[in-house]
């Protein structure tokens, strides 16, 4: 019981809306590209370099926010790229998500031994963290205080995101032409609307929400960059996406669990469970999940189909 306190208590909550904020800033980006017709998954490549440009240029400017702006501007970039490819020149967006993820894995660990001359790790006082908020009048409050009061703003400014993205897909009308993109692309063209600047769009818009996310992950969740940080987390995140049916608070609440499950993980280091075995945890979990879409969507069409049959 006294191990089962140790693990199960409020820590835990708090350490799951840390851990589950990169995953469900990556996942609002990637369920925007999933509604215009794109399968993104380069997106841990994306968090990977967001998280190393915001580290760089929050120790070289002493400014956290300029660390963000940097991140979120080269995951436009990033999307622009990813977009000319798959958008423009229609090659495979399997490849170019591959080749995205493995060249950012490449370039980071370049870049930290070429500039700040470490390997592995950069950690300097001189990288300014992301701010943390803490709300007086959750003050002495059972619960709500330990777990809400002094996060790093991007956990709150997730939630506000994950609530805009829904109102952008499905009360603006950019959001139906997004997804008008995806969906219909023939009726989107003959009304006027370029589907394929639509998905311009979408592309971008995930290099913003990966910046954020990468941004998070070096500067509010830890205040320091090491290779390979992003550890799947685009992966994952993307998981997500397609659990959720690409509907943002069921994304959340996807994103939420995996972050659940890692905090898990990390609790259960404490009381001396290996760490190799406690890691697995959230990839096991992302696992399930698509077996679990793969299961249900063959009873679907089972089903669609003995109708069609007793229709007959």
């Amino acid at each position: 019981m006294e191990i089962l306190a140790e693990v199960f208590n409020i820590g835990l909550l708090q350490n799951t809306l840390r851990t589950a904020t990169p995953v469900i800033l990556a996942a609002m980006g990637g369920l925007l590209t999933e509604k215009a017709g794109i399968m993104n998954i380069g997106m841990d490549g994306m968090i990977l370099v967001g998280a190393f440009v915001a580290v760089s240029f929050s120790f070289a400017c002493t400014s956290a926010a300029m660390g963000v702006l940097v991140a979120v501007l080269v995951g436009i970039l990033i999307g622009i790229f990813f977009a000319i490819f798959v958008v423009k020149l229609k090659s495979d967006e399997f490849i170019i998500g591959m080749a995205l993820n493995t060249f950012a894995g490449g370039l980071t660990v370049y870049l930290l031994r070429s500039i700040f001359g470490v390997k592995g790790t950069f950690s300097d006082k001189g990288i300014v963290s992301l701010p943390t908020v803490h709300f007086d009048f959750l003050e002495g409050i059972p619960v709500l205080d330990p777990l809400l009061n002094d996060n790093s703003i991007f956990v709150y400014l997730t939630w506000i995101l994950v609530f805009l993205t829904w109102l952008f897909l499905y009360r603006t009308p950019y959001g139906f032409w997004l997804r008008a993109a995806g969906e219909h692309p023939e009726s989107l063209e003959t009304a006027g609307i370029s589907a394929q600047k639509m998905k311009f769009i979408a592309s971008i818009l995930c290099g913003v929400f990966c910046g954020f996310a990468g941004a998070h992950l070096s500067l509010g969740y830890l205040t320091m960059f090491s290779e390979g940080m992003s550890n799947s987390r685009g992966f994952i995140a993307f998981a997500c996406v397609i659990f959720g049916m690409a509907n943002p608070p069921k994304v959340f609440l996807a994103a939420l669990l995996f972050g659940f499950l890692q905090a898990v993980g990390i609790r259960l280091q404490s009381v001396g469970v290996p760490a190799d075995l406690t890691a697995i945890t959230p990839y096991l979990a992302t696992v399930l999940m698509l077996v679990y879409i793969v299961a249900s969507g063959d009873r679907k069409k089972k089903n669609k189909a003995k109708k069609q049959l007793e229709n007959i």
